[in-house]
C-alpha cells in the first residue's frame, strides 16, 4: 500500500491532574508529577500512531515561529515522523490545557491561536499528495481545500468529526460529505447511535462509519453490507486519562483497514489499541507497536 497523508493540528498540550469534577476552588495546589507538557494535537496523535504501527506517513501541519516550535521539531524527530511538510507559517503554535481526574474524565481547553484563518500552501500539498493512497484529513480549516483535491484523485478520505450533534453542521458538513471513513463520538448525539447511523446513511451515504461510545466501546456501520455492529470495550490496564482515546481508535482502524480492507477486524483491534492507550497521561502516549498489539489482541480472545 502507498503512503498515508495526514493533515491536522499540532499543539503543545499541558495536562493537569485534579481531584474530581466540579473543581473546588483553592488558591494553590501541589499535584506532584501531576502537571505535564508534551506535543499533541489530533493531527500529531494520528501521525504518531500510524508511524508507531508501521505506516509511512506524509504529515501536513502548521506551527508557529516561536519557542514551542523547537519542541515540536524535536518531538517529531524523536518519534520518527518526517517534518518536511510541517510548516512554520504561524506566529504562535496552538496550545491546549487538559484537566483530568482519577476516573479518567477530562476537560479540554484548546487555544488554536489564528490557525483557523491560515492556509496551507497548495503547491506543498501537491508534493505531499503525489504518492498517497489514503488521506486522513482532520477537521481543521486548512485541511478543507484538500477534500475536493483528494476526491478528484480518487483517493479515499478518512476523517473524525469528534463530538458532532448536527448533520447540517456548517463547519463539519464538508468533511462528512467527503468521507469514505467517518469517525465521531456519541457525546453530543441527539438520538441513539443506531438512529444516527441511519440518518447519516440517508444524508451522506457514508460507506464506513464508527461512533465511539466511550466505556461502552464502539459502533461500526458498513453501508455496503447494511451492517451495524456494536463492539464492546475491553480493559487492558488501569485507566489514567481518556484524552486521545478517540484518536487512537481512529488511527488503528485506519491502519488495519488501509492494509486489509476488512473493517470488522480493524475495529476489533482498534478497540484494544485505544484501551491500552488510555493507561497513559498524554494524548500522544501509550501507543502499542503492531506486534505488541497483535499479541495482546490474541490473548484477549482466548
Amino acid at each position: 500500500m502507498g503512503t498515508i497523508l495526514v493533515s491536522g493540528l499540532i499543539n503543545i498540550e499541558t495536562t493537569a491532574r485534579v481531584d474530581g469534577f466540579p473543581i473546588a476552588y483553592s488558591p494553590v495546589r501541589y499535584p506532584f508529577f501531576g502537571v505535564n507538557s508534551d506535543v499533541s494535537g489530533v493531527g500529531y496523535n494520528v501521525a504518531k500512531a500510524l508511524t508507531v504501527l508501521g505506516d509511512p506517513v506524509h504529515f501536513l501541519s502548521l506551527i508557529g515561529r516561536d519557542i514551542a516550535a523547537v519542541s515540536v521539531r524535536h518531538k517529531l524527530a524523536t518519534d520518527h515522523i518526517p517534518d518536511s511538510f510541517v510548516l512554520d507559517e504561524l506566529d504562535f503554535t496552538p496550545q491546549s490545557v487538559i484537566l483530568y481526574d482519577p476516573t479518567g474524565r477530562r476537560q479540554i481547553n484548546v487555544d488554536l491561536k489564528d490557525i483557523q484563518e491560515r492556509h496551507y500552501p497548495p503547491e506543498v500539498f501537491e508534493q505531499a499528495a503525489a504518492d498517497c493512497s489514503l488521506a486522513v484529513l482532520c477537521n481543521i480549516n486548512f485541511s478543507r481545500p484538500f477534500l475536493p483535491a483528494m476526491q478528484q484523485r480518487g483517493v479515499p478520505i478518512a476523517t473524525d468529526v469528534h463530538a458532532i450533534a448536527d448533520l447540517d453542521s456548517d463547519y463539519d458538513g464538508d468533511f462528512m460529505r467527503a468521507a469514505f471513513i467517518l469517525f465521531m463520538s456519541d457525546e453530543r448525539l441527539p438520538c441513539s447511535p443506531e438512529v444516527w447511523i441511519q440518518r447519516l446513511w440517508d444524508r451522506y451515504g457514508t460507506e464506513i462509519a464508527v461512533i465511539g461510545l466511550g466505556a461502552k466501546g464502539a459502533l461500526l456501520a458498513v453501508k455496503h453490507d447494511h451492517a451495524i455492529e456494536h463492539i464492546p470495550a475491553v480493559q487492558t490496564r488501569p485507566v489514567v486519562n481518556t484524552i486521545g482515546a478517540g484518536d487512537a481508535l481512529f488511527s488503528c482502524f485506519v491502519h488495519y483497514y488501509h492494509r486489509t480492507g476488512d473493517p470488522y477486524t480493524a475495529i476489533q483491534k482498534a478497540v484494544v489499541f485505544a484501551s491500552y492507550k488510555i493507561g497513559a497521561v498524554s494524548a500522544a502516549d501509550g501507543l502499542l507497536q503492531e506486534t505488541d498489539l497483535e499479541q495482546l489482541y490474541v490473548s484477549l480472545r482466548k
